[in-house]
């Protein structure tokens, strides 16, 4: 499904100024369902996606837990071909991310993911970028995005 105003919230953001929204509206689904409230911000080549961790995103040791951390990896490859390249973010799917964790996310401050598209052709987007908070990165990597023509 296309990125279109009916189903998908990308408006500034009233809490963050300078943000927009990247919500789906229907929050039954995965991404609010699982990640919560998301906002995005374009910075020059760069895609910025953040979530605000809540205590059902921490593991055992207190930490976000992995798979928390790759779902916004998966997002950001989205987030960023819709914010910095052709806008032909959807209908596409990922076939490939490549993670390496650096660290632990602490669950007290948002966390974000920085991507750049390194190449986006008319099926594909080649992007990479890193996971951080502040000064702390808490992963580094790349994925491949194929798009589809609308139905």
């Amino acid at each position: 499904m296309a990125l279109t105003d009916d189903v998908f919230d990308h408006l500034p953001d009233p809490d963050n100024p300078g943000w927009n929204q990247w919500n789906l509206k229907d929050d039954s689904l995965f991404n609010g369902a699982v990640m919560g409230k998301l906002i995005t911000r374009r910075e020059g080549e760069f895609c910025r996606l953040r979530m605000f961790p809540e205590r059902k995103h921490e593991n055992l040791q207190g930490i976000i837990h992995g798979a928390v951390t790759q779902s916004l990896i998966d997002i950001a490859l989205f987030t960023t071909m819709h914010t910095v390249g052709t806008g032909n973010a959807g209908p596409s799917v990922t076939l490939e991310i490549s993670t390496q964790f650096i660290g632990g996310g602490d669950p007290k401050r948002p966390l974000d993911a920085v991507a750049e598209i390194m190449r986006e052709t008319g099926k594909l987007a080649f992007l990479r970028g890193v996971v951080e908070q502040d000064d702390d990165q808490v992963a580094a990597f790349s994925g491949i995005v194929r798009k589809f023509t609308p139905r």
